[in-house]
C-alpha cells in the first residue's frame, strides 16, 4: 500500500509563475490550480489566449490584493505572423475571410513596423473580452446573424520595443514588448492590412509579465502533479512582488498593529521617511516583509494604507 504524500495545512501567499500550454484558456489554468493547490482564493494577472503559451502568473490568496498592480505591467512576447489570409478572430484558430497569393519582402515588414512602434490607437478584435455596453464583445460577435460584427472602441496603447527576429517568406517572428491590454492578435491583423495582404497569428508565447519571466514559471502539468509542498517553494512571497515601487520601513510592530487598525502611517513611524512622497509605495515590517501598500495622505508627510495585507 503506497504511503500518501503529506500536504501543508494550507498553501501560502503569494504569486505562482505558470508557463501555460496551448489550449486551455487563464480561466481554465485557474480553475485546474484551485483544485490542486487547495485554495479558494485565486486569480490571474493577464488573460492568454488559448492559443497562446508562457507566462501567466497566478496569485494566490491575500495576494490577489495586488493583481490590480501586477496586471498593468508590460508584457513581452514572440510572436509568429503568416502572410496571405485573415480571420474573423485575427488567428488561426477563426474562420478564413480572405486570401491572397502576394507575400512581401523583409524590408517591406521593417518599413511597416515602423508604425506600430510608440503609442498609438489599437482596435481590440471583435473576439475578445472587451466590454461594450454591458456584453463581452465575442459573445456579441459570435451572435452576429449578418457577419457584421461590432468592434470595440479603440484604446491606447504603447509598444517599446518591437523587432523583426525571422522571416522565411511565409511568415515573420516578432519580438515586442507593449503595455497592459495590447492586442498582439490585432497587431498582426493591422500588420497585414499596412501590406496590403492580409496576415493572421499563427504562433504566441508571453515571456515576460512584469517582474515575472520564463525563468522562474512552473509547466502547468508539473503543477496538476508535484506535491504542494514543493510547489509552496516555487512561490514568490510578498517581500519580492512590486520591487519596482519606492519602499519605506516600519519601526516595528507597534506601527503594523496601526496599519492593521486602519491608523495613518506618521513619519516618525518609519526608519526613514521619503520626501516627497511618491504616488505609491510599498510599506515594509522591520523583519523586511510587505505589509502594505500606501498612498500620500491628506495631512501632509503621512500615508495612507490602501492595500493591507497584514
Amino acid at each position: 500500500m503506497s504511503e500518501r504524500k503529506s500536504h501543508p495545512a494550507s498553501f501560502p501567499d503569494g504569486v505562482l509563475v505558470v508557463d501555460k500550454p496551448q489550449g486551455p484558456t487563464s480561466h481554465d489554468v485557474v480553475t485546474l490550480a484551485r483544485r490542486a493547490l487547495g485554495v479558494s482564493r485565486i486569480g490571474h494577472t493577464g488573460t492568454l489566449d488559448p492559443m497562446a503559451t508562457g507566462v501567466l502568473p497566478l496569485v494566490i490568496g491575500r495576494a490577489t490584493r495586488l493583481a490590480q498592480f501586477l496586471t498593468a505591467s508590460d508584457k513581452d512576447y514572440e510572436a509568429t505572423v503568416a502572410f496571405g489570409r485573415t480571420t474573423n478572430t485575427y488567428d488561426a484558430m477563426g474562420t478564413e475571410e480572405t486570401t491572397s497569393a502576394a507575400r512581401p519582402t523583409r524590408d517591406q515588414i521593417e518599413q511597416a513596423l515602423g508604425r506600430f512602434r510608440g503609442t498609438f490607437e489599437q482596435t481590440p478584435p471583435a473576439f475578445s473580452a472587451k466590454n461594450i455596453d454591458g456584453a463581452r464583445s465575442y459573445d456579441i460577435a459570435r451572435k452576429a446573424r449578418d457577419g457584421v460584427v461590432t468592434l470595440p472602441k479603440a484604446v491606447t496603447t504603447t509598444v517599446r520595443e518591437l523587432d523583426l527576429v525571422s522571416f522565411d517568406g511565409e511568415a515573420a517572428v516578432l519580438h515586442m514588448r507593449a503595455t497592459a491590454g495590447f492586442y498582439v492578435r490585432s497587431l498582426a491583423h493591422d500588420l497585414g492590412a499596412a501590406l496590403g495582404m492580409g496576415a493572421v497569428l499563427v504562433g504566441l508565447r508571453r515571456t515576460r509579465s512584469g517582474q515575472f519571466g520564463l525563468d522562474g514559471a512552473v509547466p502547468l502539468a508539473e503543477v496538476l502533479q508535484a506535491d504542494r509542498e514543493a510547489l509552496a517553494g516555487r512561490l514568490l512571497p510578498f517581500s519580492a512582488l512590486l520591487p519596482e515601487l519606492p519602499a519605506v520601513t516600519l519601526r516595528g510592530p507597534e506601527q503594523v498593529v496601526r496599519i492593521r487598525n486602519g491608523v495613518e502611517i506618521a513619519p516618525g513611524d518609519l526608519v526613514a521617511p521619503l520626501s516627497p512622497l511618491p504616488e505609491l509605495l510599498r510599506v515594509m515590517g522591520a523583519d523586511g516583509a510587505l505589509v502594505a501598500l500606501a498612498k500620500p495622505a491628506k495631512t501632509p508627510g503621512f500615508l495612507h494604507a490602501s492595500i493591507v495585507l497584514v
